[in-house]
């Protein structure tokens, strides 16, 4: 069955269209079969090159949107305005085509089977990461976000975006990759995509409050 995998959550603007196998195979890799994949490095540019991108990985793929059988997306945690972008477009596209989507935690896609502990670290900006914790590939603590040196307390390995910013702050073999991958993605969600589960609300992961806030009442002018 093939998966549209969307993920806007970092500076990786990724598309792809993935075949997954329709029953797990051992080992994990033989699960999914990336067909087709972009993925374009600008933190600003997540509105200008994530359609086109999608686009070109249907027509590399000889897919139709008509083929898709779901659509993974990853739910950050990410900047406001560039995470929306990923989830608006998921969520349309699954509506209109008739097809369910479902979302997956950016960091567990980069954490993906990695074995022994492992912190995910995602650049947050405002010298902050987005962090998560995990043992043999499962979850164990955050997402949450934090400066980098509150990370430093956990052991183990280390991947992400933000573990290479601050690596010298981390101070951990850093393996893995820096964004979160196609395939990944779509392995995260396999299990409910084979089981043709209900498609999902994709929420996002802000963690904390958008740059831009509504501007304050006027202030008073005395005459």
């Amino acid at each position: 069955m093939l998966v549209l995998a969307i993920d806007t959550s970092s500076a990786a603007v990724t598309a792809a269209v993935v075949e997954l196998s329709p029953a797990a195979v051992v080992p994990l890799a033989g699960d999914v079969t990336v067909l087709a994949e972009r993925v374009a490095l600008n933190a600003r540019g997540h509105g200008e090159y994530l359609a086109p991108g999608i686009s070109e990985c249907l027509a590399e793929a000889g897919a139709a949107p008509g083929d898709l059988a779901a659509i993974v997306a990853g739910t950050g945690p990410g900047p406001f305005t560039g995470l929306r972008v990923g989830l608006v477009t998921a969520a349309v596209m699954a509506d209109l085509l008739g097809i369910p989507a479902y979302g997956v935690c950016s960091l567990d896609a980069i954490a993906g089977t990695q074995a022994g502990p492992l912190l995910v670290a995602a650049d947050a900006r405002r010298k902050e990461i987005y962090w998560a914790r995990y043992l043999d590939g499962v979850r164990i603590e955050g997402p949450d976000v934090s400066r980098p040196a509150d990370a430093v307390t956990f052991s183990g390995a280390m991947a992400g975006a933000g573990a290479r910013l601050y690596a010298d702050v981390l101070a951990r073999p850093l393996v893995g990759p820096d964004h979160p991958s196609a395939g990944a993605l779509v392995r995260c969600a396999a299990d409910r995509i084979r089981a043709g589960a209900p498609s999902e609300a994709l929420t996002p992961r802000y963690l904390r409050r958008p740059d831009a806030v509504e501007p304050g009442s006027p202030k008073a002018v005395t005459p």
